[in-house]
């Protein structure tokens, strides 16, 4: 039996995690978080691959490119997902369940950040738990493909 293959996609400002707002965001660097995602993914029988972008086209051409390579994808579109209807657009577009998710609980954060124009078009949005928000992700979506 062949193995599901799960696309994660971190958005703008991800590659400085570990660095940046650490109070905020935590301490641990997307690498790692990546090696865990990875290790989470082989452990639910999938197969995954992490990309971070801080450019909005080349996440989107991602999303066009996994019609047909991927079963599933899990999104942090971070700042995107709060105005890029570009992606949203995109999401709709590909018909592969998508995921949304965030490390931290936006809701609990400023204003602007309490809106998602991704949520619509993915089925469903984990926040708030840290690098665990993607491990959830991973059980949710392996459930939906």
């Amino acid at each position: 039996m062949l193995k599901k293959k799960v696309l994660v996609i971190h958005g703008p400002n991800l590659n400085l995690l570990g660095e940046r707002e650490t109070g905020i965001y935590g301490r641990d660097a997307l690498a790692g978080i990546n090696e865990e995602i990875i290790i989470w993914a082989h452990d639910l029988n999938m197969e995954c691959e992490a990309r971070q972008s801080n450019s909005e086209g080349e996440i989107i051409d991602w999303l066009h490119a996994a019609r047909g390579k991927f079963d599933g994808v899990i999104i942090n579109a971070g700042a995107y997902t709060h105005y890029s209807v570009a992606i949203r657009d995109a999401i709709a577009s590909i018909r592969i369940p998508c995921i949304e998710v965030h490390l931290t609980n936006i809701y609990a954060r400023e204003e602007f950040r309490h809106h998602s124009v991704l949520a619509p078009v993915c089925v469903g949005q984990i926040a708030g738990f840290g690098k665990q928000s993607y491990l959830l992700a991973l059980h949710g979506i392996k459930g939906l493909i």
